[in-house]
């Protein structure tokens, strides 16, 4: 029973997690052209049940596919579905965690890629790798890159041409239906989401962010497709396949026959933890043995025909293939296995017409005449993929001569010649005699000596090319010093460039190299020069992370601001990277912030819409002039309206801080940040500029107020959140915190309503924010917090009268409470001579001075608790508690200041008040009589927002957040009434009785090792 419990759980978790997968045609398609070809890409909208998944495709097809049994689909990218791979980086983009498949080097320690930089070719194609679906999945070798093909996938990429898709919900932002827009770019609809939306520049000049994956989503069909990268379609897991798939997670299985093709020292560094490695294992280098066994480990168990077995680490074998029959014209029948050596035909008019039909001819295989290579592969055809002269090319069968089996038997030979001398003698007569090869391997080495042994040869040239580099090249991305110098000397060109445009500066950049940068620059290299893509040095230091180099470069006097092919400037790579310290470098050296690349972005744009803030916060110290904060896309979105449009909540208040963004700024559909946050209900950010003082009433083309544009998202479902009205009160003063698990558009509607929104506007059509209310109770609900807002401003014109005037002296102010009566009669000076209080005339048995707010520390105390007697919070931050911050005792009245003082007061807060305004201790609250706000809490919510009197709206929003973050860094994040007392080791806390409960973290949902109680 529990069995079947945990395989339901485990289905339900795929199906969940798979949704907004973008996934290709799988092995077994068998479907036409449903998806528009081979390459071209979907997304998984649900699942219709374990077997079954629907998918809609970038062309607008939706149709249902196997996902068990048989496989339609493989998983191109996960990381629209959230999938993470908690504390890894990709080591070559710095992405962190990797979102979608990880993709972990087999043979190098703890080297890892994230999907795009696997399929980007990054890191040794010829080291095999461990595809890591999810967090916690089996891991599955896959054969070395090199080896496999790829294919170009398409659909809604940059370039692509689009209208409004199945999902569409956002009106008529496109034009209207069937207008037609260009993707600009690919983008994360949220953090959690990456790779999940498409920004689009509609023909009618509107621009916007929408779904593409998240959720499920896809609010675009293309009808012009563009081409995405090229990716290894063989490496992609199977929509559906469950833990190791069909094969194993190794792709071994028992009776396989396998090679040890590695070089022992790889093999012995790979055995650790595997079994291990002994001298008795010689064996297995050179010889063919048959998987007997797989552990619980998934290390494998090899048998040898000395009747050996071995344990290997699946990352040292390769599977061989069964040999393919060739016909050959010649007497002798050649069969060939993946492993084989074979010689390449050195004859080269015959090699060009055995080639026609099988691969073809290409100048570029002329070095491989005669060599011996590795067959990597064998096509169905019979044609073979020999490695050779460290590359791959397609021969006929009939063009190469086999030397020696992969088993390691030498073909022809009956004396036993041992493989390894035969190998020896064949490439001594196939030794070099260029000159420029030795050079430039002899430099990438180091060998200053038998370098300048080189030079001295009449033949040699200081200049030569040998694997597309110059000596100077590849001793400048090695480092060797001395090889530099002696080039230099024998008057080595430091401008030359390879088949990507980079020089020698370039190559130093690559390699971390910042002594040889400064060599280069004394030689007179050009340190600005760009290679193809139309980087600089500085843009490869920047993207490498090499701070050396970088500094090295800017103290040269480097240009720092030129732009690459995509216009983006060092600045943009450094935000990116997240890089602050170089950064901070660049600006300290007058990089110029306002350049932007060829999306329109400037480097606060582009801090803005990757969001972050760490960078933001470095750009906004060192602004050179404070306007550029406010400058414009030609979209007209700042950088506020691009936080506010992707939630990015820190750099959004930093810009609207420490930036002095302006709020009410408008882009070409006359938005303003606002606009955009509530139309994405980004409740933090509403809070944000709402507490910031951004006009609630600003318009845009249509007329839409954020009011509007609130309730024009509203729907009725959105109610049963408003049903509870303490809920809406809460609301008011806590938008967006991390209580409010719902984003609401109704929520933000009263929240806008409650801080002076105007129900009265009418947009373009003649429709107030009311008229586009579908719920009568939701319209009653947004009057009255209007109303509530106009009565406190109000009430906050009027002076009161005078009431904190010492009644002994007159001079001072009342700041001593007396016990146990409650009252404040006297001044600090005036009150030890005081016997009985002046107002109720009682015995004076205590004097208690009333200092600030222990709360907010920005105003006076000012709220009496009963029935523990203290004073110790103003009257915003009393409203939101239950309990005395002083002794912790549970709150049972709230006496103001004006009834301490004497005075009347609101019955809301007075539980018990005798006729000579003496506090009575005894009259106990009645739950169920409890007198109620004239109001309802709105009006107390709102009232809490107002503050005193004598204080400024702004000065109330400042003071009500602070509590606010005090409330969210001390109170249990689960139940949000007790306070926080247990801590787990991953650092998060909940209340005891939550935490008991528990056994992962409801932050990170990592399990719960231990918990600790804080006392």
């Amino acid at each position: 029973m529990e069995a079947g419990a945990s395989t339901g759980t485990r289905t339900t978790r795929f199906m969940m997690e798979g949704v907004g997968a973008r996934v290709i045609r799988g092995p077994e398609w068998k479907w036409g052209k449903q998806d528009g070809g081979e390459g071209h890409v979907g997304t998984v909208r649900n699942f219709e049940s374990p077997e079954e998944v629907v998918v809609v495709w970038d062309n607008g097809t939706a149709a249902n596919y196997r996902c068990s049994g048989a496989f339609d689909l493989r998983i191109l990218d996960s990381a629209p579905t959230g999938v993470k791979h908690d504390g890894t980086m990709c080591d070559t983009c710095r992405q962190q965690p990797i979102f979608g498949i990880r993709w972990k080097c087999a043979e190098c320690g703890n080297y890892d890629l994230c999907s795009i930089c696997y399929h980007g070719d990054k890191h040794h194609l010829r080291h095999r790798f461990f595809r890591i679906a999810t967090p916690g999945s089996e891991r599955v070798l896959l054969e070395p890159r090199r080896k496999s093909k790829k294919i170009a996938i398409r659909g809604i990429f940059p370039g692509a041409r689009v209208v409004r898709g199945v999902d569409w919900q956002w009106e008529d932002q496109d034009g209207g239906n069937g207008r037609r827009g260009k993707v600009n770019e690919v983008q994360d609809w949220s953090a959690a989401s990456p790779r999940s939306a498409a920004y689009v520049i509609w023909d009618n000049g509107a621009k916007n962010l929408y779904r593409v994956g998240f959720e499920g989503m896809a609010d675009l069909k293309v009808v012009n497709d563009a081409k995405g990268q090229t990716v290894y379609r063989d490496h992609l897991p199977l929509l559906g396949e469950q833990g190791p798939g069909r094969t194993g997670p190794h792709g071994l299985q028992i009776g396989d026959q396998v090679n040890v093709d590695l070089e022992l020292e790889i093999v012995q560094s790979l055995q650790h933890g595997h079994g291990g490695w002994t001298d008795g294992m010689f064996e297995c280098l050179g010889t063919t043995g048959t998987v007997v066994g797989i552990d619980e480990d998934h290390d494998i168990v090899v048998s040898y025909p000395s009747g050996n077995r071995w344990t290997f680490n699946p990352a040292v074998l390769t599977k061989v293939q069964i040999p393919v029959p060739v016909t050959s014209s010649s007497s002798d029948n050649q069969t060939f296995a993946v492993g084989d050596l074979v010689q390449i035909c050195n004859d080269i008019e015959k090699i060009k017409l055995l080639q026609r039909g099988h691969g073809e001819w290409a100048e570029a295989m002329a070095p491989t005449l005669g060599k011996i290579g590795r067959v990597q592969q064998i096509y169905h055809d019979g044609d073979l993929k020999v490695e050779v002269c460290s590359t791959s090319w397609t021969y006929n069968p009939q063009a190469v001569t086999k030397v020696a089996s992969s088993d390691g038997s030498v073909q022809g030979n009956s004396s036993g010649e041992r493989l390894s001398a035969l190998l020896k003698k064949l490439f001594e007569t196939h030794v070099s005699g260029d000159v420029n090869e030795e050079l430039v391997k002899t430099a990438a080495n180091g060998d200053a000596a038998k370098c300048e042994e080189c030079l001295k040869r009449p033949e040699a040239d200081v200049n030569g090319v040998f694997a597309g580099h110059t000596a100077l090249q590849a001793a400048s991305q090695n480092g060797h010093l001395e090889v530099i110098k002696i080039l230099l000397r024998y008057k080595a060109d430091v401008e030359i460039e390879d088949k990507d445009g980079d020089r020698a500066v370039h190559h130093a950049a690559f390699g971390d190299e910042p002594g040889v940068m400064a060599l280069l620059a004394g030689a007179g290299a050009d340190l600005n020069a760009r290679n193809k893509r139309r980087q600089t040095a500085l843009h490869i230091a920047v993207n490498k992370g090499h701070a050396g180099v970088v500094r090295t470069l800017l103290e040269l006097g480097c240009h720092p601001s030129l732009q690459d092919s995509e216009g983006d400037t060092p600045l943009h790579d450094a935000i990116s990277k997240k890089r602050d310290d170089m950064l901070a470098l660049l600006l300290d050296h007058a990089a110029d912030i306002t350049l932007t690349n060829n999306n329109g972005f400037n480097a606060l744009h582009h801090a803005a819409l990757r969001g972050n803030p760490s960078a933001m916060r470095v750009l906004l110290s060192k602004l050179p002039r404070p306007w550029i904060v406010d400058e414009k896309k030609d979209d007209g979105y700042t950088a506020l309206h691009l936080a506010a449009l992707n939630n990015h909540v820190e750099v959004a208040e930093q810009l609207a801080r420490a930036g002095k963004a302006d709020l009410d700024l408008q882009n070409v559909n006359l938005q303003t940040a606002l606009h955009l946050a509530v139309e994405r209900q980004h409740t933090q950010i509403v809070r944000l500029l709402v507490r910031e003082g951004a006009n609630l009433n600003v318009a845009d083309k249509d007329g839409d107020t954020p009011l509007h544009e609130a309730l024009r998202h509203h729907t009725l479902s959105q109610l049963r959140q408003l049903q509870d009205v303490q809920d809406v009160g809460r609301l008011l003063m806590g938008l967006g915190t991390q209580g409010q698990d719902k984003k609401s558009s109704s929520f933000i509607a009263c929240f806008l309503a409650a801080h002076g929104a105007d129900l009265e506007l009418k947009n373009k059509k003649g429709q107030t924010p009311l008229d586009l209310c579908p719920d009568p109770n939701l319209c009653k609900t947004l009057t009255t917090c209007h109303k509530d807002k106009e009565s406190h401003d109000i009430e906050a014109a009027v002076p009161s009268a005078a009431i904190d005037e010492c009644l002994v002296c007159s001079d001072g102010k009342r700041e001593m409470l007396f016990g146990p009566c409650g009252h404040m009669a006297c001044c600090n000076a005036c009150a030890p001579r005081v016997k009985k209080c002046l107002i109720c005339r009682e015995n004076v048995l205590s004097r208690v001075k009333i200092e600030e707010c222990v709360v907010c520390s920005d105003r006076k105390a000012g709220v009496l608790f009963r029935p523990c007697g203290h004073m110790c919070a103003c009257e915003s931050c009393a409203a939101l508690m239950k309990k005395c911050v002083q002794c912790r005792a549970q709150i049972q009245h709230m006496v103001p200041l004006s009834v301490c003082c004497g005075g009347g007061g609101d019955v809301t807060y007075v539980k018990g008040c005798n006729a000579s305004g003496t506090i009575s201790d005894d009259v106990k609250a009645d739950p169920e009589e409890e007198p109620v706000p004239s109001n309802n809490v709105v009006g107390e919510a709102l009232l809490m927002n107002n503050g005193s009197r004598d204080t400024s709206h702004s000065d109330i929003q400042k003071l009500q957040q602070q509590l606010q973050d005090i409330k969210e860094q001390t109170m249990c994040p689960v139940c949000l009434d007790r306070l926080k007392n247990m801590i787990f080791l991953c650092g998060h806390g909940t209340c005891q009785m939550c935490g008991d409960r528990m056994s992962e973290c409801p932050i990170c949902r990592k399990a719960v090792d231990k918990r600790i109680l804080l006392y």
